[in-house]
């Protein structure tokens, strides 16, 4: 592999503009949640045609990310993330217009930006800076956290001063903007060719890896409790007696303590070679803190700190997999993509799934029990992503 090297300032320059796009990725996404009922009210939708606007973006996320890799090799990563940034700017924009039809075309435009991003990030520490592949996948981690935290708080004082809901989903476009204008420096590097690695594996290979299914089941099965926890947090709490401010502050909670393993997780994986045992240890944190809420909803903001770190290590340590049972920088991509397609398909179908339990069921018992047994299965698969070792090229 032939990159040419860069100065301290211009690693400076790609780590701040990785740090952007990441936070891009997520307060694009996130930030329309506290306008969900400004937005079902201004255009009298219905509870189904408002949860599409959460949906959209992972059915996206699911069948657009098995392309990314292969768009990266034809036109390089940097351009591929420039351009990801041009068409979020794009998507932006179009779901601002009036019209019920752009805000559902401008979402799922939305959606796949994301994609490529999410797809990408992973493969570009890869290549650029491989023994910094924790460390920097925590950082930009905590820095997806702390966006959709700010994203969220910020949102409705912006509709309110004035400018509305589209006002406040055109504002986050300023994310976007400030990261392509730093990213286009990047675009100018000159990286050959042969950036696949001696062993990386064809795309279509992956899906035949146990290995590369393992890493894959990992990351999915988080974002599969994770997004049912986020999306039912609220009706949840609030079915415990709990008012919608309380329950909207701990949702925030939630997402601040996802960010919080982007500091510690990447200095334990530093010090640690075997990564089994804080695999399973970060994935039953989730199993408990579902059990807790069960049975014992009024300590609801100590399960939702400790779903929140285990939920967000397990992003981390499944993200940092990616780059360390990768051979290559195409070949991280391409598990990346395998990995979220699988992960971001599981995240559409949860929620839905979950919420047709409770009424079959009349509670929220039963989907948090099995939100916990899910979590047990995850944590058998991080015990064998966990192991050290490459992907096998053959």
């Amino acid at each position: 592999m032939t990159i040419s090297t860069p100065s301290r300032g211009q690693t400076l320059l790609m780590i701040s503009g990785l740090l952007i796009i990441a936070a891009t990725l997520r307060v694009t996404f996130t930030g329309a949640a506290p306008l969900l009922d400004m937005i079902r009210a201004s255009y009298a939708l219905t509870t189904a045609q408002t949860g599409l606007l959460t949906t959209l973006p992972l059915l996206a996320f699911a069948v657009v990310s098995p392309l990314v890799a292969g768009i990266a090799r034809r036109y390089g990563m940097e351009r591929s993330l420039a351009g990801a940034m041009l068409l979020m700017c794009f998507g932006i924009a179009v779901r601002s217009l009036e019209g019920s039809i752009w805000l559902f075309t401008g979402t799922a435009i939305i959606g796949c930006a994301i994609a490529l991003g999410n797809v990408l990030l992973p493969g570009l520490i890869k290549r650029d800076f491989p023994g910094q592949v924790a460390r920097l996948t925590g950082a930009y981690s905590l820095t997806m956290g702390t966006a959709a935290a700010l994203g969220s708080a910020l949102v409705v004082p912006v509709a309110d001063a004035g400018f509305g809901w589209r006002g406040a989903l055109l504002s986050v476009m300023i994310f976007p903007l400030l990261a392509l204008l730093v990213w286009l420096t990047q675009c100018r590097r000159r990286v050959s060719a042969n950036v696949t690695g001696s062993g990386a594996l064809r795309q279509q290979s992956l899906w035949r890896s146990a290995r590369a299914w393992q890493v894959t089941l990992f990351l999915g099965l988080n974002s599969l409790v994770y997004y049912v926890i986020i999306g039912w947090l609220p009706s949840i709490l609030i079915s415990h007696g709990y008012s919608e401010a309380h329950a909207g502050s701990l949702h925030g909670l939630l997402q601040l303590a996802t960010a919080a393993p982007g500091i510690l997780i990447p200095l334990l994986l530093y010090r640690l070679n075997d990564h089994r045992g804080i695999a399973v240890l970060v994935c039953l944190m989730c199993a408990l803190s579902a059990l807790g809420l069960w049975l014992n909803p009024g300590y609801a903001s100590l399960w939702v700190v400790i779903f929140g770190l285990g939920s967000g290590a397990t992003m981390i340590l499944g993200l940092t997999f990616i780059g360390l049972r990768s051979g290559s920088a195409h070949q991280a991509a391409a598990l990346s993509g395998m990995a979220q397609s699988v992960g971001y398909l599981l995240a559409a179908c949860g929620p839905p799934a979950m919420g047709k339990t409770h009424d079959l069921s009349g509670g929220w018992g039963l989907p948090l029990v099995a939100v916990a047994l899910i979590s047990v299965a995850m944590a058998i698969t991080g015990a064998l992503a966990g192991r050290e070792g490459e992907i096998s090229p053959h």
